[in-house]
This record gives C-alpha cells, structure tokens and sequence, in this order.
C-alpha cells in the first residue's frame, strides 16, 4: 500500500489538466488512461464532488484535475458539480445520496445551508469528506475530515506580510457574500496587521462590476496601498482597477493560476497565497478510496491542511509550467 501511494503521488506530480474555467455537473468522467496508466484493481466506485463555485472560477478547474487524475488512479468514477447558493449546492448533494453513491466531497462555504444534507448522507451510509471551507464544521456533521488550509492562519499570514512590506492601510476585497472561508481571512488578515483594513464586497460572478468597485474604491480612497483579493481571478481585475484609479496600491492574492504566475513575474502582483487545490481535490478522492478499501481516515479525523504558503517573483521559475498544466 505504502508502495502504491508513493506511486500516485509521483504521478500526481507529473500529471496535468486543463484549466479552462467553469466547468460544470456535465462533465465527463475521468478515465484510466487519463493518469498514464491501469486503474486499481479494486471495485468500481463512483464519488461525486459538490463546491461552491461561481462561473468561471479556474481554482476549481485546478481541484478537479488532482481529484480526476486521483479517480483514474483508483478506479473512480468522478462526478462533479457546483453551485454558488447554499439551497442550490445542498440540492445538488441531495441528488448524489438519491443516485446511491459512493462517497462525497464537499464544501462548507454556507455551512447552515449544507448541515443537513451532509448529515442525511452520513445518516444514509455515505462516507463524505469536506474541502477548502468550513474546516471548523467539518466533525460535527460527521465528515471523516477536512483537507485544506486554515483560513484564519492564512489571513494572519498576509497580514504579517503587509507589515514586512511597510503597507499601512489594505483594501480586502470578498466576492462572495456570506462565504465564512473568505470572510476569515479577511478577519485573519486584520488580526495581525499593524495598519487598517477595510472589506469590500464585490459581485464575485461579474467580473467587470467588480473590477469597476475596485476601481471607485482606490479613487475615492487614495491612502489604501494594498489591495488584497481573495481569489485568483480577482488580481487581475484590481491590476486593471489600480490602473484607472491611478493608484499605487501593492495588489496581492490568495490562490493561484498561470494568470497571477505571469503577473507576479511582471511585479504587477507582491505576492500571492497557495492552499495547493490540487491537493484538496487528489487527497478528497484518495481518502474516500482508502477508507473504503483499507479502512484508513488521512489525518486521523483532523484537519490536513494544504497550505498557506507565501509565494513571490522569486518562485515563478518553478511554478511556470506547473501551473500552466493546471496542476498549481
């Protein structure tokens, strides 16, 4: 066993996916070859994978591939689908205890919509496993565990950072409403930063409105001189908004993608903050697969946590291709 892990992790490494953006509940499942090589030789089971994500979001796509290239691994079949409202995502998993399946992975983002439904699928036999939000929740409602990062720690973490970097004054931009992941690190970040923090809530699904809030927040405000997003596709939208507003402010990120790797080489970005979703999604499918066949639970029931990392101009060389494989 120990052999076979060591195995999938060195092809995990090596394997990539596309990271187009916004892929949906329609997409196909992944296949043997799709790891470059034979799946288990264990029973077929089928997983399904139910976020949070709003259109487009390619933090998701990056999931997706580490949870694929672990279902080709194990003999899974791989479903997948999202949805940014609480009622619409806890629906969605409802669905996947009608159709009797073998494990969930799922996110916490709304917990009090998701409570329930995740309860019914434990109560139903249904082993699940919760990712990147919710951490906190995650036992109470009986999940196995969690994999991702601490959000609170990781908010700490950028704040400190502000502080080696001299910033006085940040803008922490939510694009998601009543997310409690993106609204810890915002908190994270005021704890331990030495200057103010203002937040700022932005239609995260529109990116042009929300490059336009950005945009009236830094002209209006013209002592903010950091703007930290809390997504990747939002750091290219606050360097557009920094440009109208004529403003100096440092633009920093949670997360990341081939787009915040170009921009953090071009020092248009300070830095940005990794939770490695490739991770999430590759040890939420392994976990449901070994605790099936072998009866082990990754973490022993705690969280395992994927990052924060601080990543800058000066890791770019090695992540270049990594995250253009949709693996980073």
């Amino acid at each position: 066993m120990a052999a076979a892990l060591l195995a999938a992790l060195a092809l995990a490494a090596t394997a990539g996916c596309s990271s187009s953006g916004g892929k949906g509940a329609d997409d196909k499942p992944s296949d043997g070859a799709a790891a470059g090589g034979k799946p288990a030789a264990t029973e077929r089971m089928k997983i399904a994978m139910v976020t949070h994500s709003g259109e487009g979001d390619t933090f998701w796509d990056i999931v997706q591939s580490g949870a694929k290239v672990a279902a080709s691994k194990d003999n899974v079949e791989f479903l997948y689908a999202a949805n940014k409202e609480g009622k619409e995502q806890a629906q969605l998993v409802q669905t996947y205890i009608d159709q009797k399946v073998d494990g969930i992975v799922v996110t916490l983002a709304k917990p009090e919509a998701m409570q329930d439904v995740v309860k019914k699928a434990v109560a139903a036999g249904i082993p699940v496993v919760t990712i990147n939000s919710g951490a906190e929740f995650s036992k109470e409602l009986g999940a196995l565990g969690h994999i991702g990062q601490d959000e609170s720690v990781a908010g700490e973490a950028v704040g400190e950072e502000l502080n080696r970097r001299g910033k006085q004054k940040a803008l922490c931009v939510i694009h998601e409403q009543g997310n409690v992941s993106l609204e810890a690190r915002c908190a994270g970040v005021k704890k331990t930063f030495r200057g103010t923090v203002e937040n700022l809530n932005v239609e995260g699904t529109n990116m042009p409105a929300s490059t336009s809030s950005i945009e009236a927040k830094l002209q209006s405000s013209k002592d903010i001189d950091a703007v930290v997003t809390l997504g990747a596709p939002f750091a290219a939208a606050s360097v557009q908004a920094r440009e109208g507003a004529g403003s100096t402010a440092e633009i920093d990120t949670f997360d990341l993608n081939a787009e915040v790797v170009k921009r953090l080489k071009a020092k248009e970005i300070g830095f940005a903050v990794d939770q490695q979703p490739y991770l999430q999604g590759y040890l939420a499918v392994d976990e449901l697969w070994l605790h099936k066949v072998n009866g082990n639970v990754i973490g022993g029931g705690k969280p395992v946590l994927t990052g924060p990392a601080l990543v800058t101009e000066k890791d770019v060389p090695a992540l270049e291709k990594l995250t253009a494989d949709g693996t980073r």
